[in-house]
């Protein structure tokens, strides 16, 4: 049975500063559970039915430090979805280090601004799918452990490093590595005609705003994904999380 205490608190992760404070968050599906339990982070709490504690083994029951049993009703009670699925758990957040040295050896994604928690998802989610996994995000794009963020990520967090920095530091710092970073811009050169490296920083900006101008002068290339001839008819740009899939595509179709 949950106490009045326990559904305060589960609720309450739904908040960043709480999250923080308590440097956990929550994951809901039977899915997503099932993933991090096979995973090396943090399992605190585990809130379950009984017909998805009866599916588990012994190894993964020792995964976490409680297993609650608890009926579907009160699942609705500390569940942000409509449709609950059979069990939430609290993961206890991860800490990394950026390096920079395993940067420049790959791809990595840096977000300015991003505010919607689907297109975040959406993008870490995209990111896993094409084999990046660093993304360097600015300090005031949305929470990676918010709810709406880790359910449209679908587990892919699990793959990707997700970093928040001043993005000016980190482009200065980055800069010693002679390496390209991509921007979008209406003016650039279509992505499927420019030359693309495999290693280097793609660069996406705010849904409504795009790119801010103070990271203009670490941009070495420009790139615009053009539409098809014609066929715009008032469509002026598209969704960052759409964006960032067809240039990743790009990237990865190129990649030797």
């Amino acid at each position: 049975m949950l106490t009045k205490n326990t559904i305060k608190h589960i609720n309450s992760l739904r908040i960043k500063k709480c999250r923080d404070i308590h440097e956990q968050f929550i994951i809901e599906g039977d899915k997503l559970v099932d993933e991090f339990l096979h995973s090396t982070w943090g399992i605190t709490d585990v809130y379950a039915t009984k017909k998805w504690i009866d599916t588990l083994s012994p190894v993964l029951r020792e995964k976490t430090n409680q297993l609650s049993e608890i009926k579907k009703d009160e699942l609705k009670k500390i569940s942000s979805l409509k449709s609950p699925h059979n069990v939430l758990a609290i993961i206890k957040k991860s800490s990394f280090t950026l390096d920079y040295d395993e940067l420049s050896n790959g791809l990595s994604l840096v977000l300015d601004d991003v505010q919607d928690p689907g297109n975040l998802g959406t993008i870490v989610r995209v990111a896993a799918w094409f084999g990046i996994r660093n993304i360097i995000c600015s300090p005031d794009t949305v929470d990676v452990y918010n709810p709406k963020v880790i359910q449209a990520s679908m587990g892919a967090m699990l793959q990707v490093k997700v970093f928040y920095c001043d993005l000016v530091n980190f482009l200065k710092e980055f800069a010693r590595f002679k390496l390209p970073v991509y921007g979008t811009f209406p003016d650039g050169k279509s992505v499927y005609d420019l030359p693309l490296s495999p290693a280097g920083l793609i660069l996406m900006g705010n849904e409504a705003q795009g790119l801010s101008e103070k990271y203009f002068p670490y941009i070495t290339e420009k790139l615009f994904i053009p539409s098809y001839p014609g066929e715009k008819k008032g469509i002026d740009s598209l969704n960052v999380s759409v964006a960032t899939a067809i240039i990743c595509s790009e990237f990865r179709r190129r990649k030797p």
